[in-house]
């Protein structure tokens, strides 16, 4: 029977379970509460166990391993607290529409106001003999407390900005205050199982009576007195950010459920302990060679004896399976994260290497996933997907028994950004050796994440690079804070003269007919996409047997036109590909003619890399013209700087190691951008995703045409069909799709699987 005191506050509850997912059947187990509560706690204490020491080496933590797990313990003990208050139950029940009658503050802020007020009790310790004291009251409460309110992600930031307040919105529900089933017998069982699971103290001594409901100003107060003391709080920024990412982790895999019904114990251990063997990876090194020996260069970077090494060697000279071969020293015995940085390079490298080789999983934005979580029914609150946010959580699941994870850049410094699939990826990351390719194409936001995990992470890193700009190594050399290795390409093939530059008003369709003539492979670079298009026409115009590959295109579409340009320069057959900077990093190949529009001197040398990539024996023609579209995508400057660079080598034979030599002699001064959320001083509580990324030119958005296609698709293939589109004054008075994304309008922007998407009216 229910205390008086409950009754008269708290909604009565059906059934009278403290709920922590939404299920119609049955209401026990991993959906109550407790039961919930114990699963996280369970998942958090097998991920230390396992991953052991090798968190402490991972990111350098001052701490033993004792005290780590009592504090991601605790962290995941009180996580969900805030559950037990009317206006979660009654959501979760599906009796309350979040999207009409929002929640008055999330149930996390809640966990955070309410095991504030139990603060006194895991600060006890009645151990006589403190030494040897195991209870988690020795454990970082306020830690716990920072990871419990920010595990989903909308605790702090910029109100302005459209993030979430410091400690939590406040919002207009029609209610002015939230009931607390803190008398409940679930609730009461929660304290039982803290008493026994993590040691705390047996009696529930509080200098106030624990509260059973909170109106707005009582909110506000409570809200004003822990932001005064977490102002106060001197923490450990590395090691409270660990705990963070941790907590995400476990808390997300112990909400699923096994299809297999292992144990969600069983099913980390088995996932975690995959990992690298020597054998494995000399059997990728063994495939790429056909019998063939590893260049000095490549054997070199496998010998480097520094955490951190640097590989800077131009397009086609084997960085790649060099990268392997550092993995044979630095990856056995963990997992390897090869990062690049778009999706169309992660393709190649996982098709053109481990497919097939060894156990790995290509993971990016748009990969498939089919298993199933557990959810709260809090998802489908204003900017929240329920079905996205389940796709992202299992996605990440594949790399926890993955050894090898081709991945975007962003998979793995997003966590430091705290971007979700990143954060469910962490027990992986946690183990992991990692390989950075194309590092000189990432921009000031992304480069000064990639130093700020040098700066944290202390795991084996291996850098590659065409060419490192003096301002980026001395960056990278304060980053690491200890010796690097860098390793240069090999003499021999760098120094052998590939091209030959001429500069031109207009490009040469003679030129290029005649290459093809001679059954050879032209490569042609546009800035921007409705360029390509229009050379396109002109070449089918000139009846050329030409193909079109640029970004604007449908996902499966953009799959097709990468595989078939790959393809044709692969028969002995003539072709014109025409692109934009996509195939600057995506496309494996080696033309015998390249034209291109000028650009920023970065982009053309990786646009030579496309150029005479396998050596014929002397220098090939790149042909060079001037694009008019000035500050779209390249700044003024930009376009000066890669006309200069041309200038320089005009009627010259030259080779990858001139142009790195023009690189170093006309450095840029770089600004990057070093700002995090994880991993950040300032930001003590703080836990909202933000951008890894500087923001572009472009625009994640649906079609109109699309709208009926995709109506009743699940989320995990939605974004199968998102375009990058232009970023325009326009796209504010664009409407919303139900799960996000952007709609162009139909009368805007036309779409065909041949050309991709393009303005319908006026142009770029």
């Amino acid at each position: 029977m229910r205390p008086k005191s409950a009754s008269k506050l708290a909604p009565q509850l059906e059934p009278n379970f403290l709920l922590a997912k939404s299920i119609e059947k049955p209401w026990r187990g991993a959906y109550t509460l407790v039961g919930h509560t114990a699963a996280v706690v369970r998942s958090v204490t097998t991920l230390v166990h396992v991953l052991g020491d090798r968190l402490i080496s991972q990111f350098g933590l001052q701490c033993n391993l004792s005290h780590f797990c009592s504090t991601a313990r605790l962290a995941a003990y009180l996580h969900d607290w805030g559950k037990a208050n009317d206006h979660f139950q009654m959501v979760v029940r599906k009796k309350r529409n979040p999207l009409e009658s929002p929640q008055l503050i999330r149930h996390e802020v809640v966990s955070v106001l309410l095991a504030y007020s139990y603060r006194e009790w895991f600060e006890q310790c009645k151990c006589k003999r403190e030494r040897k004291c195991k209870c988690e009251c020795k454990a970082d409460f306020f830690t716990a407390l920072s990871a419990a309110g920010g595990h989903h992600l909308k605790f702090g930031g910029n109100v302005k900005k459209g993030e979430t307040g410091e400690l939590g919105d406040i919002r207009k529900c029609g209610d002015d205050r939230i009931y607390l089933y803190t008398d409940h017998k679930n609730f009461k069982g929660l304290l039982k199982y803290g008493i026994k699971e993590l040691g705390l103290p047996r009696e529930l001594r509080l200098p106030r009576k624990p509260p059973t409901c909170w109106t707005v100003t009582e909110i506000t107060k409570l809200q004003d007195e822990i932001l005064d003391v977490f102002s106060d709080w001197e923490h450990d920024t590395v090691f409270a950010s660990v705990i963070k990412a941790l907590l995400v982790a476990g808390d997300a895999v112990g909400s699923a459920l096994p299809p297999t019904g292992l144990k969600i114990e069983t099913w980390i251990e088995r996932e975690l302990n995959e990992v690298l063997a020597l054998e494995e990876i000399q059997q990728v090194i063994d495939s790429r060679l056909e019998g063939n020996k590893l260049h000095q260069f490549q054997i070199d970077l496998g010998s480097s004896i520094r955490r951190v090494t640097l590989a800077q060697a131009g397009c086609g000279t084997g960085k790649t399976l060099g990268a392997y071969n550092w993995a044979r020293k630095y990856a056995v015995g963990g997992k390897l994260f090869f990062c690049y940085p778009t999706t169309g390079t992660s393709t190649e490298g996982f098709l053109d290497y481990v497919h097939d080789e060894i156990s790995s999983v290509l993971l990016h934005s748009r990969a498939d996933v089919d298993l199933e979580l557990a959810t709260t029914g809090e998802e489908a609150e204003a900017g929240d997907n329920e079905q996205d946010e389940l796709a992202k959580k299992l996605e990440s699941f594949k790399t926890w028994g993955t050894k090898v994870s081709i991945c975007t850049v962003d998979t793995v410094l997003g966590m430091q950004q705290c971007n979700r699939r990143p954060l469910y990826c962490f027990s992986a990351i946690a183990q992991a050796a990692f390989v950075f390719d194309e590092v000189h194409c990432y921009d000031e936001r992304l480069f000064g994440g990639l130093l700020r995990f040098l700066e944290v992470v202390k795991a084996p890193v291996l850098l590659m690079s065409a060419s490192f700009l003096p301002w980026q190594l001395d960056a990278i050399k304060k980053a690491v804070g200890e010796p690097i290795k860098i390793i240069n390409g090999p003499e021999e093939l760098e120094k052998l003269h590939r091209y030959r530059f001429n500069l031109v008003d207009i490009p040469d369709w003679d030129r290029i007919e005649q290459e093809l003539i001679n059954k050879g492979k032209v490569l042609w670079v546009c800035n921007q996409v409705g360029t390509a298009i229009e050379v396109y026409q002109e070449a089918k115009s000139r009846e050329l047997n030409a193909l079109l590959y640029h970004s604007r295109y449908r996902y499966e579409d953009r799959v097709k036109h990468h595989r078939d340009v790959v393809d044709a320069f692969k028969k002995d057959e003539p072709v014109l590909a025409i692109a934009t900077q996509v195939a600057e990093m995506s496309l494996d190949l080696s033309a015998t003619l390249l034209v291109s529009q000028i650009a920023d001197p970065a982009g053309l040398i990786q646009r030579l890399g496309r150029l005479n990539r396998r050596h014929c024996g002397h220098p090939l023609d790149a042909l060079f013209y001037p694009d008019p579209k000035i500050g779209f995508p390249y700044s003024k400057d930009s376009l000066q700087a890669g006309e200069s660079m041309i200038e320089t080598f005009l009627s010259k034979e030259v080779s990858q190691r001139d142009l790195a030599i023009w690189l170093t002699n006309h450095p840029t001064k770089g600004k990057p951008d070093k700002e995090t959320v994880l991993f950040n001083t300032l930001k003590k509580w703080q836990m909202y995703p933000a951008s890894c990324r500087k923001s572009g030119y472009t625009v994640t958005a649906l079609l109109a045409q699309d709208l009926t296609k995709i109506e009743k698709m699940s989320a995990k293939l939605l974004p199968r069909y998102t375009i990058p589109l232009l970023l325009t004054k326009e796209v504010k008075q664009w409407e919303r799709h139900k799960k996000g994304y952007l709609i162009a309008p139909g009368e805007k922007w036309g779409y065909c699987s041949e050309m991709g998407a393009y303005k319908l009216k006026g142009g770029e």
